[in-house]
């Protein structure tokens, strides 16, 4: 075993008992300019919603869309503690894709927090979810972004009608990127996924055939990338598209607070896969050349 992987599992559970305590700093993306690829006539992509994207607007803490946020108290779906829907109010583009949002292990909702306005304001329904322990497992995790998915499209959700059921997304970070992958080998309808320095001991993701970028964490001790996303990775043998991302100099705890890197690709990559939006292709290939924040990038090329 090489030393890397050696000090990652030597550290393993006094970092494990660490996470959520500290939030490591933002950085910027600063990819060089990518060959603009033409963009879809709205009659010919019926779900793709708000402007082309461009380097700025992809980064910004916010898009185009004015959104809403609605408390989901304890208990009011099966499945799953509580959460936050993040909702665009605009209701004349017709209905949005979804995304359900794990935080990682003893890591309370408010630290995903962000990717509810991220995403939403670029036109999607998302739910940030608080797990039903602090303790819980992938698996578990994995199982209640599907019951956070099924609550949004079901009959109480308050934002049914607003939602296309056909196009559903799930995102975690740590054991909820963990989980994340769990969900789609559980149902391969999914549209796109994005684990975030996921941590899961189960390895065997042939059974995946949902779009997934991996994000991962160039000094991660907790889910060292050596053990997790890059094996993770290279499992998806089944998977239309996958994209493996690693945040330069970044730990484990990178994506618990806004990051431009993380935001722009989790975005592009939504967007592309649930929206089937190819205006938003051009970040994701060719792939990004040149950037200070990314120190490994990986990919099979969206649409080729």
């Amino acid at each position: 075993m090489n030393k890397r992987l050696t000090r990652a599992l030597s550290m393993l559970p006094a970092a494990v008992l660490a996470a959520g305590a500290a939030v490591a700093p933002a950085a910027s993306a600063s990819a060089a300019p990518l060959a603009p690829h033409a963009a879809p006539q709205a009659a010919e992509n019926p779900y793709q919603r708000g402007p082309a994207p461009t380097e700025q607007s992809i980064v910004a803490d916010k898009g185009s869309f004015d959104v809403e946020r609605i408390s989901v108290g304890s208990w009011s779906g099966p499945g799953f503690n509580k959460g936050t829907i993040y909702a665009p109010r605009d209701r004349s583009q017709g209905t949005f894709g979804a995304i359900a949002v794990s935080p990682g292990f003893v890591s309370p909702e408010f630290l995903v927090s962000w990717y509810g306005e991220r995403l939403a304001s670029r036109g999607f329904i998302v739910m940030t979810i608080e797990t039903t322990t602090l303790l819980d497992q992938p698996a578990q995790r994995g199982d209640q972004l599907l019951a956070a998915l099924d609550y949004l499209t079901g009959g109480d959700s308050p934002v049914r009608d607003r939602i296309d059921p056909n196009r559903l997304a799930v995102m975690g970070h740590s054991m909820g990127g963990g989980g994340t992958l769990h969900a789609v080998k559980e149902r391969t309808s999914l549209k796109a996924a994005v684990p975030l320095m996921p941590w899961n001991l189960f390895t065997d993701w042939r059974d995946v055939r949902t779009p997934t970028m991996i994000i991962g964490a160039q000094n991660d001790l907790i889910a060292a990338v050596g053990l997790h996303s890059e094996p993770f990775y290279d499992g998806l043998r089944s998977a239309r598209e996958k994209a493996y991302l690693e945040v330069a100099g970044a730990g484990h705890l990178v994506a618990n607070s806004p990051n431009d890197t993380i935001a722009k690709y989790t975005i592009a990559w939504m967007k592309r896969y649930v929206d089937d939006d190819t205006r938003y292709e051009r970040f994701l290939c060719p792939a990004p050349r040149g950037d200070r924040n990314i120190s490994e990038y990986r990919d099979t090329c969206p649409g080729s």
